[in-house]
């Protein structure tokens, strides 16, 4: 039976959470029309990540809107063995280990940068990729990324596709080496995807076929449960010398390139009238493996047709799958008309434009951006007399003839059926028997991971729980920061600089600062860790030592280096000859100031645990830590001339008036949040912060009965009497509250 639409938008938003609010592996799948793509595009358009979207072949990539496994990680073709064990020459040369693939890696600076600042790795149509490919890809992201104990180096991995379509080619002899370390070549069996086995989430509701008979049997195929009625239903539309009359939009499903191609030109050549060639326009680099249609498309009036893509805007007109007419060509203003059945409005075509991309991450915004390398423009449409099941995989018919006889491979009878609509439209040229209906029992046995929808809905909030965790402990990695500093010492070497030996003791000095913070965090890291595993009670705690840690590093960053490089930066830029330098260093003074900032949101994420917030609203501050932090070159920052202590204490009250919290303020100042709680202590005083906006009830009167005990205490002697568990600001908070008062009297 369908499931309901409520069902259906619940496991959608629950795969939406585990990608932006978890650091899990998540394979989304779904059966034919239930709207995978859709989700893919959501997460595209929906997701703060850095990620890159793949998929294994040219046109998957290219409909995806991403680009080709090979392509991203610049894999050798061939089989990967994922052991030491070598074999050479002969029909082995296409094969290779650890060694050799890492050995081989010609990557450049801007790939390593990218694989390591992404967060997220989207695997389109991932039931066609092979389980040495996705290990290959494996050992690449542990070897760039520095992680070698984390499956993918520690990236996330969402999974899209359906296992019950067609699988990865592999050809026996591979399969003979392979299977000393597979299972089976699907994905699932993979060594990096059985150590970090993705949470398997299917989208039920089916959008393609309405009619609950045709959907029984569709479920009945994929999970190889066919009845004896199934079949006898089936075969009531067997008619192997159906021919179809002209109009009647019919098209043939069949196993072979040859054989569609052979059905299109015959059909093709059987009208009246004169070919019309429509060239593809191809701008820049797109290669040929990717072209998502015909470069050129040879048709004439009367050519059935069918549409390669759903129509863009709100009046939809056609549909991946809509079978048309060529209505009329007008060579004079090149224009091509369709007409379809039972509409009367005929539609012009408009050339449609894909992308080839390359995936580059812009430090200066701090995000995965992705550069456009060529386009090809076409009509969004092939001849439609006849299509492989192949390339018909995603796409719709109200009508079709499947003509595969016996040759069917697995998924394929799945795969062909499922394209229609309703049973009505159906044609078998062939009989199916249960021997040609083939689904693979392993993936069968995959497939039956799938848990309930409460146990999904507890696991994605252990997992909410664990990834503010880690996001708060990995805020505190200083590699980064110790490598770009190491990276400018090194460069010295090539350079040519004004006051070169200054320079390059000053970068000892910063990277000497950097290696004690690195110790230092590290440490910290290990005291956050302790804090996690005694559970909320100690949440308090942390995040009283998360503040004092977050403005200790703070100022080491300020002072030890961020200001020197920024002075340097100053000096140098008017010298002749030092653009190239200047622009080098000031990435690396971004880097220094992103993690300023970073390090002030760990406070906002303790606070949050601290305070018990609802699980929205801790994840709303969490997410703030992975968004990508622009930092705008220090010219174009607002106000240009240093604010006196007084105005610094106005903007604070300010921006405190128009609604941001104290952490908001802290960010955007690039403040303390300590610094911005004393500038809103002093205007406790004069009542334009409400005193409970610093102290809750409950501390402010413990703090309170201390100073009417003794009004000319210190803030740090009212500390030592009442206990570390009441902060500074809040002492001083309470303190401005009873001068207050007292100035009332």
């Amino acid at each position: 039976m369908m499931q309901n639409t409520d069902t259906s938008n619940i496991i959608f938003q629950q795969a939406v959470a585990f990608v932006n609010q978890t650091n899990q592996h998540l394979f989304l799948t779904g059966k034919a029309g239930t709207g995978k793509t859709t989700f893919l595009k959501y997460i595209r358009n929906h997701c703060y990540k850095k990620m890159a979207v793949v998929a294994p072949t040219g046109v998957a990539a290219i409909n995806a809107g991403g680009v080709t496994i090979h392509s991203f990680f610049q894999l050798p073709f061939g089989t990967f063995l994922p052991s030491q064990k070598t074999v050479w020459g002969g029909e082995f040369n296409n094969i290779y280990n650890k060694n050799q693939l890492l050995s081989r890696l010609k990557l450049n600076k801007a790939k390593r940068d990218l694989m390591k600042e992404l967060d997220l790795l989207i695997i389109d149509e991932v039931s066609m990729v092979r389980a040495d490919v996705m290990d290959a890809m494996d050992v690449i992201l542990r070897s760039v990324r520095r992680n070698q104990e984390q499956p993918f180096g520690g990236l996330q991995v969402l999974f899209i596709g359906d296992m019950f379509q067609l699988p990865p080619v592999v050809r026996d002899s591979e399969m003979e080496l392979l299977s000393e370390f597979y299972q089976s070549p699907f994905f699932f069996d993979s060594l990096a995807v059985k150590e970090a086995m993705p949470i398997y989430l299917e989208l039920k509701k089916i959008y393609r076929q309405s009619d609950t008979e045709f959907i029984n049997i569709l479920n009945n195929v994929r999970n190889n449960d066919v009845t004896e009625e199934d079949l006898e239903r089936l075969q009531q539309n067997f008619n192997p010398y159906f021919n179809p009359m002209s109009g009647d939009s019919y098209i043939t499903l069949t196993t072979h390139n040859a054989k569609a191609d052979t059905i299109n030109q015959h059909a093709l050549d059987g009208l009246p009238g004169k070919i019309h060639k429509l060239e593809a326009k191809i701008s820049g680099e797109f290669p040929e493996n990717a072209y998502p249609i015909d470069k050129v498309l040879h048709i004439k009036e009367g050519a059935q047709i069918m549409f390669i893509k759903n129509d863009k805007g709100e009046n939809r007109r056609f549909y991946n799958g809509k079978i048309g007419i060529i209505d009329r060509i007008d060579e004079y203003d090149k224009k091509v008309f369709v007409s379809f059945p039972d509409e009367d409005n005929k539609l012009e075509l408009e050339l449609e434009t894909w992308s080839n991309i390359r995936y580059q991450f812009d430090n200066e915004k701090d995000e995965i951006k992705e550069e456009e390398l060529g386009t090809f423009a076409q009509y969004p449409i092939r001849l439609a007399w006849a299509v492989t099941i192949h390339k018909s995989q995603g796409l719709t018919f109200e009508k079709a003839i499947v003509d595969a006889g016996q040759s069917f491979a697995p998924g394929q009878v799945y795969v062909a059926l499922s394209r229609l609509t309703n049973l009505d439209g159906l044609v078998l040229k062939s009989k199916i028997t249960p021997a040609s209906i083939m689904t693979d029992e392993r993936i069968l046995k995959f497939s039956e991971q799938e848990e309930s929808e409460d146990t999904i809905q507890r696991v994605l909030e252990d997992a909410q729980g664990i990834f503010a965790e880690q996001s708060l402990i990995q805020a505190y990695q200083w590699e980064k920061l110790t490598d770009a500093g190491q990276d400018n010492l090194e460069a010295f070497v090539s350079r040519s600089i004004p006051d070169q030996d200054a320079a390059y003791v000053m970068f000892m000095e910063m990277q000497q600062s950097l290696l004690e913070q690195q110790n230092t965090a590290l440490k910290f890291k290990k005291v956050l860790n302790e804090f996690i595993m005694k559970g909320k009670s100690a949440y308090p705690d942390m995040h009283l030592k998360t503040m004092g840690a977050a403005g200790w590093f703070n100022q080491q960053l300020d002072e030890k280096v961020i200001q020197k490089l920024k002075k340097h930066i100053e000096e140098v830029k008017v010298k002749p000859r030092t653009k190239k330098y200047v622009k080098e260093i000031r990435e690396f003074l971004l880097l220094l100031e992103r993690k300023k900032i970073q390090i002030q949101q760990t406070v906002a994420i303790t606070e949050g645990l601290a305070l018990s917030l609802n699980r929205e609203q801790l994840m709303e501050r969490v997410s703030k830590l992975h968004t990508p932090i622009e930092i705008k070159p220090e010219e174009e920052k607002l106000p240009k001339t240093k604010a006196s202590v007084g105005e610094t204490k106005l903007i604070s009250l300010k921006m405190f008036q128009e609604g941001k919290t104290i952490d908001e303020i802290a960010t955007e100042r690039s403040l303390v949040r300590g610094t911005v709680e004393g500038h809103l202590v002093e205007f406790i005083v004069t009542g334009e912060v409400d005193v409970y906006a610093l102290v809750p009830k409950h501390k402010l009167d413990v703090i309170l009965k201390a100073v009417k005990e003794n009004p000319d205490a210190t803030s740090g002697a009212i500390r030592l009497q009442i206990g570390e568990q009441y902060t500074f600001a809040e002492i001083k908070g309470a303190m401005a509250f009873y001068k207050k008062e007292q100035n009332k009297n």
